[in-house]
């Protein structure tokens, strides 16, 4: 007689551990499974996917945040601490004023990133949304890059010193060289991302060959970075303006410019640059056989390893990419907003914000491009409200802040908006009658 005592197929015999009895899983109950995902009325399943999805946690953390936020503005607020002296005997007062601290700060918010109505015409209240592209451009790319690392498992820190190598070597070519119009610029955007491709690479590749953290190694090259273009910004024949003592650059030439994509506006022709990158990440990690393996590495490194995709290929080729992603928000600073020269701090916390774009748009390249836009919102609605109602530009940082931390806590957001955790679903009918037996 044989010892086995597995189910035989087909059977609903179940399983003992010696700890505990397991429901069977049968080829009837998975059908009968599937027959109730069926059954499920169709919109009910999409309103199930909407609200347990990323997207709706992604949403939700912005509009607690910009909650969060607006108690700041109203507890900070002169008028508002003026009528909480007399709250109980005029009420009123007080939430009168905590309404028109916050209302009018991010209306503030709103007409300086978004559309003015107070100016004249459309084509001056538009302005503020070319300035939030304006600002959006450099944060989508390098919001790309850090988001192309995560997906393969990377954790790239390096924006800055991938901003400052890839801005030093597309400025040089910019003020040094004379080249013909278009041929200058190409050439100048050539250098800056094939140096954050290298700085990038660099760290992918000491990763590769000797298991140092990418981490550890990307915080180090910022500084190397930094100290090595402040260096070079105070040495005349390298990057300092001749004649001049100041640690900055001279102007850049006017063929080697981002030409502006509508007359009037700031608005240059890097944000387009920044439309291809997005759709360059997207076709690489979703249509490619080289995407197939980031995220495949991504998902599982030993697993990638025994299917014979060479992992360690995989991390350099994933951080040489993204330090040139990471390089063409550098680049696009020196060529397209500060073209008068620029100096050590070009990279205007830039490569740092990239970690927070890349996180709130769940490291996809459409969620990164909006959320890089959202970001740029922010930058330019920032100092407008700080203008127009006197709210510190820190409630801003603060906001953006706090958009980290509740992407960081789904469960925060599911329990305080009361939404099902898709970990918690109901069990099957089926699964249910196999327990009960």
């Amino acid at each position: 007689m044989s010892d086995d005592k597995s189910p035989r197929p087909g059977s609903t015999e179940r399983v003992t551990t010696g700890q505990e009895q397991l429901p069977p899983v049968t080829s009837e109950a998975k059908l009968a499974d599937a027959a109730d995902d069926k059954r499920e009325p169709f919109w009910n399943r999409i309103l199930r996917e909407i609200t347990t999805g990323s997207v709706a946690i992604s949403v939700l953390a912005v509009v607690l945040a910009l909650l969060i936020g607006g108690i700041l503005i109203a507890v900070t607020d002169e008028d508002v601490q003026s009528a909480a002296g007399y709250f109980f005997s005029r009420p009123t007062d007080m939430l009168s004023a905590i309404w028109d601290a916050v209302a009018g700060a991010y209306s503030a918010l709103f007409q300086g990133s978004i559309y003015n109505f107070r100016r004249p015409g459309f084509a001056d209240g538009i302005r503020p949304f070319t300035e939030t592209l304006t600002f959006a451009t450099p944060l989508i790319v390098a919001g790309l890059g850090v988001a192309m690392a995560f997906r393969v498992g990377l954790f790239n820190i390096g924006g800055r010193g991938q901003m400052l190598v890839a801005a030093a070597a597309a400025g040089y070519v910019a003020f040094a060289f004379d080249l013909p119009y278009g041929i200058h610029l190409i050439v100048a955007i050539g250098a800056g991302l094939l140096a954050g491709a290298i700085w990038g690479g660099l760290a992918g590749l000491l990763k590769a060959r000797t298991g140092a953290h990418e981490v550890i190694v990307t915080i180090m090259l910022n500084y190397v970075a930094f100290y090595l273009i402040s260096f070079l910004l105070r040495t005349p024949g390298a990057l300092q303006a001749p004649g001049s003592n100041n640690p900055k650059t001279p102007p850049m030439k006017d063929t080697a410019i981002f030409p502006d994509l509508f007359a009037g506006y700031n608005l240059h022709a890097g944000f387009i640059f920044a439309i291809a990158a997005t759709v360059f990440v997207w076709y690489l990690l979703d249509r490619s056989s080289l995407g197939f393996k980031f995220r495949a590495v991504g998902e599982n490194p030993n697993a990638a390893r025994v299917a014979g995709i060479n992992v360690k290929n995989v991390y350099v080729w994933a951080m040489a990419i993204s330090g040139a992603l990471i390089g063409l928000a550098g680049v696009a600073q020196v060529l397209g907003t500060v073209t008068t020269g620029f100096s050590a701090g070009i990279d205007a916390g830039i490569g740092f914000d990239a970690i927070t774009v890349a996180l709130l748009g769940r490291s996809r390249p459409v969620g990164v491009f909006i959320a890089g836009i959202l970001f740029g919102a922010f930058k330019a609605g920032g100092f407008s409200m700080q203008a127009a109602e006197g709210v510190p530009i820190d409630i801003v940082l603060v906001v953006q802040s706090l958009i980290v931390l509740f992407i960081a806590a789904p469960p925060l957001v599911r329990s305080v908006f009361r939404l099902p955790d898709p970990a918690k679903r109901r069990r099957p009918t089926t699964q249910k009658k196999a327990v009960a037996s």
